[in-house]
């Protein structure tokens, strides 16, 4: 939890198994870095996520962060009845179909990305690879399917960036209070937009969604449909963001790797799981035990304890994975946790896995000569791994 640790936590995540796969780490909390455990945790519905309801009671000030607020309103951050009742809606209008219906899309955004990109980093000039491309493909994609017009796409990132903190273990005073303002003003945009759909509904996920709560509110309230409408949005290009911007500087640390996806050699699907598993756009998630007689392992997880699931580290567990500390994307049967599991995997893990999959080796074949032009700044963050910059070279 320190900014040294959250820049590398891998050697950390090393030392903490060296304690068990899962061990006490403070009055009421566990800390979890087994692969099987993690995944145990994630499947048991017995472990709930810490919503509303809880965290008001264990943190000081909760009810007062308008971000935290809109966070423990989606899907996110909500248990049963509620979590199915909300994901049912969204899922039935988020499709499997839908999304492998949008790979012709896709594919056209990257090559017109790619082009874009082609004339700020003509003749060698420095372009930063997060800025130009890997927030600019995720964003146009979750923004065509939700139906957010494309002049209005340029203001989420920073807005995204401020809003997230709030899901961050230790964020200061300020920090929270940015997150409120992005709170505040990514509600108000998705209340203009849902205003604007209920009265001309078009195909996308706004109109769907604005229409089961007008002809239901009992099904989605107004707070709830705002509340998964900005997670959707966030979630939608964050971590793929981070996925997309993970990978590229794996592949420059890696040459073979490089060369492989490159000239197809490697199986850009598999060279995608591998950035999932080797440094996972998500790092961290939490769960909490509401159930007498549960365990983790060969821990006992007593009601009401916090376990820390560091999805970073069960990725590297090498009861589960030769050589984890490789970087390897020829890897098979690789699976790694970072969408989650059970009734809280990630809705877009379809979507972000095609981004990547088209992207990484479209942008590797336009720009042979493509390398590093200078050290590359990660974000200061633990839960949401990612880098604010990584610059290249393109000739």
């Amino acid at each position: 939890m320190t900014p040294g640790g959250r820049e590398d936590p891998y050697p950390l995540y090393g030392h903490a198994r060296e304690q068990g796969a899962v061990s006490p780490c403070g009055e009421g909390m566990i800390l979890v870095t087994g692969y099987r455990e993690v995944n145990q945790v994630l499947r048991d519905t017995a472990f709930h996520v810490a919503d509303a309801e809880l965290r008001s009671r264990w943190e000081e000030g909760f009810n007062d962060h308008a971000a935290k607020l809109m966070l423990s309103r989606s899907i996110l951050e909500r248990n049963e009845p509620d979590h199915s009742r909300m994901r049912s809606l969204i899922a039935s209008v988020f499709t499997a179909r839908r999304v492998a219906a949008l790979e012709p899309a896709v594919a056209a955004a990257v090559e017109r990305l790619l082009d874009e990109m082609a004339e700020p980093g003509a003749g060698g000039a420095e372009v930063d690879f997060m800025e130009t491309f890997a927030y600019r493909l995720p964003v146009t994609v979750i923004c065509e399917l939700l139906g957010v017009p494309e002049a209005d796409r340029h203001l989420f990132r920073g807005l995204a960036a401020d809003l997230t903190v709030a899901l961050e273990p230790v964020a200061s005073e300020p920090e929270l209070l940015l997150a409120d303002a992005a709170a505040d003003e990514l509600a108000g945009y998705f209340t203009r937009l849902a205003a604007e759909r209920q009265a001309r509904p078009k195909d996308d996920l706004v109109s769907a969604l604005v229409q089961v709560a007008a002809e239901d509110p009992g099904r989605l309230s107004g707070r709830e449909l705002l509340a998964n409408l900005v997670l959707l949005l966030v979630a939608g290009f964050e971590t793929t963001t981070n996925l997309l911007g993970n990978g590229l500087s794996l592949l420059l640390d890696h040459p073979e790797a490089l060369a492989g996806v490159r000239s197809g050699a490697v199986d850009p699907a598999g060279y995608t799981e591998e950035v999932l598993r080797f440094d996972s756009p998500v790092q961290v998630t939490s769960r909490v035990a509401l159930a007498n007689g549960l365990r983790i392992g060969e821990l006992d997880a007593p009601y009401g304890w916090f376990a820390f699931l560091l999805i970073g580290a069960a990725n590297r567990d090498p009861e589960r994975f030769a050589d984890p500390e490789r970087f390897d994307p020829t890897r098979r049967d690789s699976r790694p946790l970072s969408f989650g599991g059970g009734p809280h995997f990630c809705l877009g893990a379809q979507l972000a896995r095609l981004e990547s999959t088209l992207a990484m080796p479209a942008l590797l074949r336009r720009f042979p000569a493509l390398a590093r032009a200078g050290a590359p700044t990660r974000r200061d963050r633990w839960v949401l791994r990612g880098y604010q910059h990584l610059p290249i070279s393109l000739h």
